[in-house]
């Protein structure tokens, strides 16, 4: 069966990674990033993986316009969507009492608004689609605070929150739901931080383990998968 599959934050990373899975597979992919020409460089890399088909859409998600275009987009290509996986996020780090102002509601617009309503943008298209499943990319910020990243780990746990109840919403449309907590991962987000890159994952172990998530028993969910490096965190 050839899925339909939506990936936020789908250019660089862990998103990028996910997308070039589900290509091998030879899926229908619909990527979301800000830059088109980061989109326009992924699209090549994942037709080549497989993919059936890339279908790239420019956006910036901690806007709630460019959500609403970006479902109607997406509603123009699919009539179903079998997999969403919400990874588009951000990182900034300070306390929460010394941060810019605005910074706490720019992390909660990008981490939780943008998978909430592309969630509730695409929820019609995978009510009564077989073995539809929402993978949220949280954090193990999710579930243990950084000292030097508050409003991150504010916006990580609301996530989380948000995947607990979407679990239950799910549930009477057999739409499975889970929570993905990796700790640290070599991407964008660790630039410049002098350690090895043997402390990190790689972003090819996170996509690797939503796609396994996504092919176990139809009958059963993962509702949190957590990883870390085998040194532990960072």
């Amino acid at each position: 069966m050839k899925c339909h599959v939506v990936v936020t934050g789908a250019s660089r990373g862990i998103g990028f990674a996910v997308a070039h899975r589900f290509a091998q597979e030879g899926h229908h992919l619909a990527i979301v990033a800000r830059k088109s020409g980061d989109l326009a460089i992924a699209k090549e890399r994942l037709m080549l993986a497989g993919a059936a088909s890339v279908h790239p859409i420019a956006a910036d998600l901690s806007n709630p316009d460019d959500i609403l275009k970006t479902v109607t987009q997406i509603q123009a290509v699919f009539d179903q969507v079998h997999i969403l996986v919400n990874n588009a996020g951000l990182f900034l780090g300070g306390t929460m009492m010394g941060e810019p102002v605005g910074q706490f509601q720019h992390l909660m617009n990008t981490n939780v608004l943008s998978a909430y309503e592309m969630t509730r943008g695409l929820w019609s298209l995978m009510q009564h689609v077989p073995r539809a499943h929402v993978f949220n990319m949280c954090s193990i910020a999710s579930v243990t605070a950084y000292a030097a990243g508050g409003s991150y780990s504010v916006a990580k746990f609301a996530l989380m929150g948000f995947s607990k109840s979407l679990r239950l919403e799910g549930m009477p449309y057999g739409i499975r739901v889970s929570a993905v907590l990796p700790g640290a991962t070599l991407t964008d987000s660790w630039a410049g931080v002098d350690l090895p890159k043997e402390r990190f994952m790689d972003p090819k172990d996170v996509a690797e383990a939503i796609f396994m998530a996504f092919q176990i028993n139809e009958h059963t969910v993962m509702e949190e998968v957590v990883l870390r490096p085998i040194l532990g965190d960072i």
